[in-house]
């Protein structure tokens, strides 16, 4: 993880909406089991996913860009193959999310470049679920 402890605090403390890509409406996979917990936390779950079903009680967007207006998203979370990412990082970009943030097993050096440079703090490779249980005494 090139970004520090401190900035992922700071993240997780002033987030409050999470745009989960490629959540799953199946209780068995591990986007709705790491999106379940973010919302026990305390965070709004964003599902993206084609069809519109509704996933956590709430609506699903085909893709960040069709996420109204007036829901401001602060962190990406993506759950789609490493060869699929770079187009999800350019819309983090432009819906001004705060992060991009890979789950394990997903990492894409364009990907990460581009949310970069879009001024996003980019995290790869990592489990949110994971980091926040970690670090939940000090938030």
């Amino acid at each position: 993880m090139n970004t520090s402890e401190d900035e992922i605090i700071s993240l997780l403390k002033e987030s409050k909406t999470i745009a989960v890509v490629g959540l799953s409406p199946k209780p068995n996979r591990a986007s709705f089991r790491i999106a379940s917990y973010m919302q026990e936390a305390g965070y709004r779950i964003i599902p993206v996913r084609p069809g519109g079903v509704s996933v956590l009680g709430e609506q699903s967007y085909p893709s960040l860009k069709e996420i109204p207006a007036d829901i401001k998203v602060d962190i990406v979370n993506v759950f789609r193959a490493s060869e699929n990412t770079p187009p999800i990082a350019s819309n983090a970009v432009a819906i001004k999310a705060k992060c991009l943030w890979l789950q394990s097993g997903i990492s894409n050096q364009t990907a990460m470049e581009i949310a970069q440079k879009g001024g996003l703090i980019a995290v790869e490779d990592q489990c949110l679920a994971v980091v926040h249980r970690s670090l939940a005494d000090r938030l």
